[in-house]
């Protein structure tokens, strides 16, 4: 039990639902009558059925003593403390407060029954005494395990007599819902490191350069070499001497995230399917480069496209794409990948870096990526993200036990099977480095990484690109 104030969150006190009150017995009231057997033994005497009927009567007035003190519903109050948002797999506390009415101090259990988003201790009893006209609090400590917004459960207090020998359920719920969306916790630390390129660079390069973008950086006195083009007519006409327009190259680039939804996207890799790892490391990106000043949308596809945050600036973007991404689900179906590059194609007119989460591993699905990141490149700069099948690789090889060799294992059924898979994997993985080769000679920059390792790997590369200013 802990008596700290609890944080903020998204739920207050809760509605009580009117159930019957029936006292139930408890382990100790069975002890008690266990105890008490042996006396049973005299009932056949007078003394001794006199002293049954008079333990009975002890017990049976203990009893109903503990049912005519036990404090009416209205008596207890229950609020329930939850953050409103978490981040997969980030951990908090769930924190209840209950409130006694009653002249006498509380015994009570709190059972919350938490939704399959959260993970913490579902049906567990939290155990905490009340004092009179008083409030206690207990927390429970809850990881974030599915994305999505979940209704908060029901919850119930098991409220003890004062001797211990009955008990009884107060049942309570609310409205309350808590969302579970992609983890952005470790953007804190990106953004620092985002920061301290951006600080190494500015005695680097110019702030301020002549070009030929949209962004006026003012007007100077034309010198020989200048391009006549930008001269601006009417202030050479007040000073009555030429004078060209100056340029500054836009600092602020636009990053479009494409995610992949599709069936590959499904496989689990290190206890979660591989597309939460895209969405984290998406989140983070998108954190990164508008916290830099970047433009930031994302589009997110399988065989149709599931949703289109077109490229903003600044955190609102970031919370755009986040509550876009809550409830994004990967489903057993081939990309489109057609669709999605016609989609980029066709809103995105400005030239972006187009980053793809993705994976390719049959030639069919390997070919359609190539031919369409290869037309993207036209206008686009593309940064595929393909994430490596480690299983894969590992299936690629055959399993060897110690002192076998070749001959000992030819006639094994189990022998043969294992080399006809490890020869499928390792076909699969040269078709998948055969499309990634082509991508690379296309002028696509491609990532091969472990899903675990994907988010520093891209934060990294965006920061490379930013620096040699390759957009």
């Amino acid at each position: 039990m802990s008596l700290a104030a609890p944080a903020p969150g998204s739920a207050g006190q809760l509605r009580h639902v009117a159930t019957p009150r029936i006292p139930l017995p408890t382990r100790r009231l069975a002890l008690v009558a266990a105890a008490t057997a042996p006396v049973w033994l005299m009932s056949g005497t007078r003394f001794g059925a006199a002293l049954v009927a008079l333990i009975l009567l002890a017990v049976l007035g203990l009893v109903a003593s503990e049912i005519v003190t036990s404090p009416p519903p209205d008596a207890v109050t229950v609020a329930r403390r939850l953050p409103p948002t978490l981040g997969l797999g980030e951990r908090s506390e769930a924190w209840y407060s209950v409130g006694s009415h009653w002249p006498r101090a509380l015994r009570v259990r709190v059972v919350d029954v938490l939704p399959r988003g959260l993970d913490g201790k579902p049906g567990s009893p939290l155990p905490l005494r009340v004092d009179p006209f008083s409030v206690a609090m207990v927390a429970m400590p809850i990881e974030a395990v599915a994305r999505g917004r979940h209704e908060l459960g029901p919850l119930a207090l098991l409220v003890t007599g004062r001797f211990g020998l009955t008990q009884q359920w107060l049942r309570f719920s609310d409205d309350a819902r808590i969302v579970i969306a992609p983890s952005i916790t470790v953007a804190r630390k990106f953004r620092l490191q985002a920061l301290e390129a951006r600080t190494t660079q500015t005695g680097e390069r110019a702030l301020r350069r002549r070009g030929e973008s949209l962004s006026l950086a003012g007007l100077r006195a034309y010198v020989h070499g200048d391009d006549p083009r930008l001269i601006d007519w009417k202030a050479t006409a007040r000073q009555r001497s030429p004078v060209v327009r100056e340029f500054s190259l836009e600092q602020g680039q636009t990053v479009l995230i494409a995610v992949d939804a599709g069936r590959m996207m499904t496989q689990i890799e290190d206890g979660r399917p591989r597309f939460e790892f895209a969405l984290s490391a998406a989140l983070v990106l998108a954190a990164v480069a508008a916290d830099g000043g970047d433009r930031v949308g994302v589009l997110l596809f399988d065989d149709l496209i599931r949703a289109y945050v077109p490229p903003t600036k600044g955190l609102a973007a970031v919370s755009r794409i986040r509550e876009v991404l809550i409830e994004a689900q990967p489903s057993l179906v081939e990309p489109d990948y057609a669709a999605a590059f016609a989609t980029i194609a066709l809103r995105q007119r400005r030239r972006a870096l187009v980053v793809v989460f993705t994976d390719v591993i049959d030639p069919r699905s390997s070919r359609a990526l190539v031919m369409h990141a290869a037309a993207g490149m036209r206008r686009h700069l593309a940064l595929v993200v393909a994430m490596r099948n480690e299983s894969l690789a590992q299936a690629a090889w055959p399993r060897v036990s110690k002192g076998e060799n070749a001959a000992a294992r030819a006639p094994q059924a189990g022998a043969v099977r294992d080399v006809y898979r490890s020869a499928a994997a390792e076909e699969l993985l040269l078709a998948r480095a055969e499309a990634l080769q082509r991508m690379r000679l296309s002028g696509a920059t491609v990532l091969d990484v472990r899903p675990t390792a994907m988010t520093a790997a891209v934060i990294n590369r965006y920061l490379d690109l930013k620096a040699r200013g390759a957009l």
